[in-house]
């Protein structure tokens, strides 16, 4: 799979102003400054399609990103940034789950953490949040180039342990540089748009 065109995002903060042709839709989620925006750009084969921003805290809404006509990644606000006041995580948390209880259309979920750092409270508690929910989650370490190579073995397992992965779910490490990992994520894109495919 390649992604060969994304439209500008359709912007949400709540149910009444999501899409409504029900293609697949894949939400990233992650602490402020975690490399959701590289990550995008990434994905979609631009190189300044999601603006990446010096301050946290910036991304407040849903925004949804149609893929070759046929699939959305949504990126939801960051999690975990302190400058961003209680009211507003809260209003945040709030979003997120109007939309995780009540969107058929959602497929996979990846969970963007900082590979260079052991994972979060906050990051467990994103995981854990998602199982309640049922959906399947795909950790995503971002910034795998930043360590070195000689201690990659001892971050992998520092990540494995930090998480109750549940079965079916996985780690993947990815560089928005290298490209290491986006392959895998095509292909678990490509899963999704497969089977229904093969249903019809």
């Amino acid at each position: 799979m390649e992604v060969t065109k994304v439209n500008e995002p359709i912007i949400a903060v709540r149910v009444s102003q999501y899409p409504k042709d029900k293609k697949n839709e894949f939400l990233l989620v992650g602490r402020s400054n975690v490399g959701k925006s590289s990550f995008i750009n990434s994905i979609v084969n631009r190189k300044n399609f999601a603006r990446t921003s010096s301050k946290p805290g910036k991304t407040q809404t849903l925004n949804f990103y149609l893929c070759n006509n046929s699939f959305y990644i949504i990126d939801a606000p960051g999690y975990g940034y302190a400058a961003v006041s209680k009211e507003m995580q809260q209003k945040f948390g709030m979003m997120i789950e109007e939309y995780l209880k009540g969107r058929p259309n959602l497929k996979h979920v990846f969970l963007l953490v900082d590979y260079r750092h052991k994972p979060t409270e906050d990051d467990i508690l994103m995981y854990n949040f998602l199982k309640y929910y049922n959906v399947p989650v795909t950790v995503v370490c971002t910034k795998y180039d930043k360590v070195n190579k000689s201690l990659r073995d001892k971050q992998d397992k520092l990540i494995r342990d930090s998480f109750d992965i549940s079965l079916g779910d996985e780690i993947i490490n990815f560089s928005s540089l290298s490209k290491v990992g986006r392959p895998r994520i095509y292909e678990i894109i490509d899963s999704y748009e497969s089977t229904e495919k093969f249903e019809e």
